[in-house]
Parts: C-alpha cells; sequence; structure tokens
C-alpha cells in the first residue's frame, strides 16, 4: 500500500510538472531571445571582447543559481499559503501569525480551522520584542499593506510587459530572414499574435497547460541542442566561465558601463517570481522536478553557447540568437521560438489571475499589452521596464519571505537577516541597475503600479472604514429580539484569511436566544479562493447544519445545559456527513418542479404570480429542489423533534435574504484627500463592482435589500 502511495503521488507531480512547462517556465525559458542584446546595448558596442562575453555569461549563470534555483526554488516555495504562493499568500501567512492586518474581520474561531496553522504554534513568539513592535504601531502596518499592493502591482504590470517582449523578440526573428518586412509589420503581426493569445484564456488554465507544455518541451530541447552545437564548435573555453573571477574581470573592464548593463542580465531571470506566484495551480514538488531536471541545466547549457558564439562573432550582437542558430535549422527553430514565446506570456498572465480573480483582467490585460507593444516598439526599451518590474517584486518578496522566516517559521532574527542582507545585496545592485533605466522604458511599470495600487488601496480604505463603521454602529441583540421570535436572521457570509476553507469544517452554527425563540447565529465562511457556486446546495447545506446542531445541542452537556447559549456566545462547527444527517433529516432530491408544488407553502398570491413570472423568465437558474423529512426515530427527544420540525415547516415555508445595500460617503468635516477617496474613487468602484447577491447566487425573488448610508 505504501509503495503504491508513494507511485500515486510522485505520478501527480509529474504530470503536474509537464504541465507546468506550458504555464510556469514559458517565459523563463524564453529570456535567450533578448537577454544578449539587452545586455551589450548602448555603451557596451565598445565592450564586446572575448573576456567581457565571459564575464557576462558569468554573470546570467551565478545570478541563475543563486536567485532561481537558491532563493525560489530551495527556500521560498516552502513558504506556501495551503498551496497558494505570491506576495498576498505571504501576507496572510503573516497576518494569521500575527496582528498586521488592518481589518479586524477575523473569528475566533476561525484558528481552528484546519489550513488556519502553518508551522508550529504562535504562543511561542506572542512574547516577540518585534512582533509587539509591529502590532503597535499602525502606521509600521499600513507601510507593510502599502509595500505587499505594491509588489502585487508589479506583478500586474508584469503581467502586461512580459507578452509585449517576448512575442515581439520572437516575431523579430523574421527579419533575419526576411528584410523586406518593415518594423511596422513586425509590431502588426505581434499584435494578432497576441490577441490570439488572450482569446485563448477562457479555456481555463489546467487546458492551456496541455496545449502549451509541449511547445516549451520542443522548445528547450532545441536550445540545449544549439548550446551544445555552438560551446564545442566555436569556443570550448567558455567553461571556464563558471568560475565567478570572470565577473571582477568584466566590471575591472567595463565599469559603470558594466553597472548599467545589469538591467539586461537580470532578463535571465525575468519569470522567477511566476514559479511562486503559479503555486496555487501546481505543488511545489512538481515545480522543483521540471526545473532542476529541464529549465536549469538547459538554459545554463543555452547562455553558454551563445556567449561562446558571440565570443567569436561579436558582431551579431544585435541578433544574437537567432545568428547562432545553424542555417540548416533556422526556420524550425524560428517558428518553435515565436509558439515558445507566446506561450512564454502565459506564466504572468497566469500569475495575474492568482492576484485578481475576474474574468475582465484578462481583457484590461491585452489592451494594456497591445498599447506597450505599439507605443514602444523596440524590445530593448521594453525590457528596461520589464528588468524594473520583475526585480521590484523580487526585492519585495524577499523581505516578506525574512519576515516569514521569523513570525511563521519562528527561526531567529539572525537567521532572517542573513537571509535578507544576502539576497538584497544581490537584487539591490540589479535594482539600482534597472532604475538608472527609468527614463528609457523603466517608468512604464512605475504608472502601471502606482494606478493599480491607488485602485487597491482606495478600495481598502473605503472597505475598511465601512467596516469600522458596522463595528461601532452595530444593532444590539435586545432590539433584535424585541422583534419577535417568527424572523429566521441569518449571518451573511465572511472571508477568512486562508485560500480554502475545507466543506467540513464552512459551517459554524450557535443560537441568539432562548430555544423557543428559533433564531440561529450562524456563520458561513469562505476561504480567499474559495467559489460560492451556483448550485443551489448552499441552503440545503445550511438547514443540514442547523439541524446537526439541534441534534448536538441535545446530547452534548455543554450545549444543552443552558437555555440560553448565546449569552457565552458558544458555536460549534456543523460538518455535513450524509450518515449523520440521516439521524436527524432526510433529504429527497426532485427535479424541476411546477410552480404550484413549489409554492404550495405561500399563501400570498403575490407572491405566487412573482414567482411564476421569476420562473418563466428565467427557466435556466431553475434548481433541483430538495424536500426535508423527520426520520421515523422513536427514541428521538420530542422538544428535538418539534423544533426541527418547526424548521423542516420553516424552509417549506421558502427562505429570505435581507441583505444590505450601503453606500458610503465622508463626513462633511473630513479632510478634502478623504471625500475624494470616497465620495468618488471608493463610490466609483463599488458602483462598477459586482455586488453581494450577484457573487452569491442570490435569486432575485428570494432578496430584500436594505438601503443604508455610511457617513464614515
Amino acid at each position: 500500500m505504501a509503495s503504491q502511495f508513494s507511485w500515486s503521488i510522485l505520478s501527480r507531480n509529474l504530470l503536474l510538472a509537464y504541465q507546468s512547462f506550458g504555464v510556469v517556465y514559458g517565459d523563463l525559458s524564453t529570456s535567450p531571445l533578448y537577454v544578449y542584446t539587452n545586455t551589450f546595448a548602448g555603451k557596451m558596442q565598445k565592450h564586446q571582447n572575448e573576456e567581457v562575453i565571459f564575464g557576462a555569461f558569468s554573470l546570467i549563470f551565478w545570478t541563475f543559481t543563486l536567485i532561481p534555483l537558491i532563493k525560489y526554488i530551495c527556500i521560498l516555495l516552502s513558504a506556501d499559503d495551503n498551496g497558494e504562493g505570491g506576495t498576498f499568500a505571504l501576507y496572510s501567512l503573516l497576518c494569521r501569525h500575527a496582528k498586521f492586518s488592518l481589518l479586524p474581520n477575523q473569528q475566533a474561531a476561525d484558528e481552528e480551522l484546519s489550513a488556519y496553522k502553518f508551522g508550529p504554534s504562535t504562543q511561542a513568539i506572542s512574547s516577540s520584542p518585534l512582533k509587539r513592535f509591529l502590532e503597535k504601531h499602525r502606521r509600521l502596518r499600513t507601510v507593510l499593506l502599502l509595500v505587499v499592493l505594491f509588489g502585487a502591482c508589479m506583478v500586474i504590470g508584469d503581467g502586461v510587459l512580459t507578452p509585449a517582449i517576448s512575442v515581439l523578440s520572437a516575431v523579430s526573428g523574421l527579419q533575419v530572414a526576411e528584410n523586406k518586412l518593415t518594423n511596422g509589420v513586425i509590431v502588426l503581426l505581434a499584435c494578432v499574435i497576441l490577441v490570439g493569445l488572450f482569446a485563448l484564456q477562457h479555456c481555463g488554465t489546467h487546458k492551456v497547460a496541455f496545449m502549451f507544455a509541449p511547445i516549451v518541451i520542443i522548445w528547450l530541447v532545441s536550445i540545449l541542442s544549439i548550446g551544445l552545437y555552438n560551446i564545442i564548435h566555436w569556443n570550448p573555453k567558455i567553461l571556464r566561465a563558471l568560475s565567478p573571477h570572470y565577473i571582477i574581470k568584466f566590471f575591472s573592464q567595463t565599469g559603470k558601463d558594466g553597472w548599467i548593463s545589469l538591467g539586461g542580465v537580470l532578463l535571465s531571470i525575468t519569470g522567477t517570481e511566476a514559479m511562486f506566484a503559479d503555486l496555487g495551480h501546481f505543488t511545489a514538488l512538481s515545480i522543483r522536478l521540471a526545473f532542476a531536471l529541464a529549465i536549469y541545466p538547459c538554459l545554463v547549457v543555452q547562455y553558454m553557447g551563445q556567449a561562446a558564439f558571440l565570443s567569436k562573432n561579436p558582431s551579431s550582437m544585435s541578433n544574437s540568437f537567432y545568428d547562432s542558430i545553424p542555417d540548416s535549422v533556422f526556420w524550425p527553430v524560428c517558428v518553435i521560438a515565436t509558439l515558445a514565446a507566446v506561450v512564454g506570456s502565459q506564466a504572468v498572465i497566469t500569475a495575474t489571475f492568482s492576484i485578481i480573480y475576474i474574468p475582465e483582467i484578462n481583457w484590461i490585460l491585452m489592451v494594456l499589452t497591445l498599447a506597450v507593444t505599439v507605443g514602444f516598439r523596440d524590445t530593448t526599451f521594453i525590457g528596461n521596464a520589464y528588468g524594473l518590474a520583475c526585480m521590484t517584486v523580487m526585492f519585495i518578496t524577499t523581505f516578506l519571505m525574512a519576515l516569514v522566516i521569523i513570525f511563521v517559521w519562528q527561526k531567529s532574527v539572525i537567521l532572517a537577516a542573513c537571509f535578507l542582507l544576502f539576497f538584497w545585496f544581490i537584487e539591490g545592485v540589479y535594482l539600482s541597475a534597472a532604475l538608472m533605466k527609468v527614463p528609457q522604458g523603466g517608468w512604464a511599470p512605475l504608472v502601471f503600479s502606482a494606478v493599480f495600487l491607488l485602485i487597491m488601496y482606495i478600495w481598502h480604505y473605503g472597505i475598511r472604514k465601512k467596516y469600522n463603521f458596522d463595528l461601532h454602529n452595530k444593532v444590539s441583540l435586545k432590539w433584535i429580539l424585541g422583534l419577535g421570535p417568527s424572523l429566521g436572521i441569518v449571518r451573511v457570509p465572511g472571508i477568512v484569511p486562508v485560500p480554502y476553507v475545507p466543506p467540513e469544517e464552512r459551517f459554524l452554527i450557535g443560537r441568539v436566544c432562548p430555544r423557543p425563540y428559533r433564531m440561529y447565529r450562524c456563520i458561513v465562511r469562505y476561504g480567499y479562493k474559495d467559489i460560492q457556486r451556483d448550485d443551489g446546495n448552499f441552503e440545503n447545506k445550511l438547514i443540514q447544519s442547523i439541524a446537526e446542531f439541534i441534534q448536538m445541542e441535545a446530547v452534548e452537556p455543554q450545549f444543552s445545559s443552558s437555555e440560553s447559549p448565546s449569552l457565552d456566545g458558544r458555536m460549534a462547527v456543523m460538518s455535513i456527513n450524509p450518515v449523520q444527517s440521516s439521524l436527524s433529516l432526510i433529504a429527497s432530491e426532485q427535479d424541476f418542479i411546477s410552480i404550484d408544488e413549489s409554492i404550495q407553502s405561500s399563501r400570498s398570491l403575490t407572491l405566487q404570480s412573482l414567482r411564476s413570472a421569476y420562473d418563466d423568465e428565467n427557466p435556466q437558474i431553475r434548481r433541483r429542489h430538495v424536500r426535508f423529512q423527520l426520520p421515523s426515530n422513536p427514541g428521538m427527544d420530542p422538544s428535538v423533534r418539534e423544533e426541527l420540525t418547526d424548521l423542516v415547516q420553516a424552509k417549506e415555508a421558502g427562505v429570505a435574504y435581507i441583505m444590505g445595500h450601503s453606500y458610503v460617503k465622508a463626513r462633511r468635516s473630513s479632510s478634502f484627500l478623504k471625500k475624494l477617496a470616497i465620495d468618488i474613487g471608493y463610490s466609483f468602484l463599488r458602483k462598477n463592482c459586482r455586488g453581494p447577491a450577484v457573487a452569491l447566487n442570490i435569486p432575485h425573488i428570494s432578496l430584500i435589500e436594505v438601503g443604508m448610508i455610511y457617513y464614515v
């Protein structure tokens, strides 16, 4: 059994590793198309001798080894948030292990979720001076949030720039063979390919991965073969450049020009962040297998072979990759390169979807990418922007990872400081070089990120103000009880800071008043990547959960000992087990039912006519009807049977959703900046976002919206 289990795990990870080629590694594997061209641009053209070219390869080799291999593959992939990666995942981990979140939306019961804890208990670091210092100062927590949002915005900017540079670099190879093609034709062809790429996204990540993976694998075999050929045919001495001694020679000869050229060298590791950001679609083991067995050796050999070719043919620097291809295989490799470049765009597009879970982001990215392609028309300018975006994300990720080492992994501050200083030194050098190219295209990701950051922060600010208003102006329980015992009030779902909540841990049930009132408090918990499916099953699961609670309350002393358990706020996690549910309620499914059956318990003719009209207008939304019956259990407590009967009758009478339709406005005494953010910025975003009723798939016939104005 153990061997079968391990084989099933291995086979699954091998399949995922195969798929990861089509999603995660397309961007990283197509970097050889433009790295040397961008490195030896500008003033570096006067340093095109063998020692400098060897030094450039040595820089690429050690950068590729230290950051993608050591930092990401060996360290960062272990810091997943229940399988999710990226800057938001790191921030989510930190917020669960320390009070860093600015939004006080966590329930005490959330900490009992199986997905909530990561690593050892947080009690060991509860007395940490650093933790207390960060939790105490709200401004520091605000800065942390802004850093996380800025990193996420840079990933989105990366998603705009990656398709542009990858496709434009690949298509420009046609100019090497066909001199008649003008830049305008090349840009037009690139735009057509980009539109086709974004149109494919509706197929879904896994289908796209299966389609694209063979292309990347053929591409990797091609560049490995070409690299080996160039090493053997042109200059086998390139093997000496594996020594970091050549990096010293590189800077001694090039000086400041060499430092600025690092903006081109760092393009060799662009796409690395996708390994972590796309983790939610794969597993850490599958990504590690693909990188160690294929990506790393193939790319190192390709960069080595290209350097060997350039050391003997420095005049080919402007088209280094295509000129290094042997004539006999030029056209097949050119076609594969174009296809691989299209795939290369997929990695960051998927990473962007991992940040913003809305279909519209696909078309927003497409429009921005086309604008960049048409606006810049040059891979050097796009490369400058691309490099700055990637290195900024890596710089921020290193900082967040250092905090994770302290607060989540509970390692020493010294170890975290060593990690931070080592990688910040390397990345800081590259980032400083990339910042020098802001006037030459590097401004683009800064503008994109500033716009996205403003939108994200205004949204977060408005939500936070609204939430705090709710906390300070909530309706008292005494007032609710005064409305009478006939109301069934259910709390709306809440988002908890974990990616997924297991179905068996989703419902928290308790009472809000003595038993005769038949009023229950229910918290339905969703993770930040959970999807509320339109299957009409939410109400049925809710009823089953309440029934299980009623049954459990009768047999467990800690719940049955008090007539009003709401006084101490006790709630229970109710898992819906088919076997256990049959002890409380028996559910029977029926196909689409007639109007008379569906509303037989409704006495209002007006409501019947409304429901009839709604069903006629929305035939596609009709759902299966589930009827609940009490089991013939003579041993059931009479009070339990009576309460379950009331529950079933209430369900048959129909479910009404009461939701607030809120308008948030700044107080008259607020500053001009606050009024601008709330009255204009947040109001605009709120009006153009899906409402809670749409997100939760609530039928209009069952919805009651209450208008509310929040003055914050």
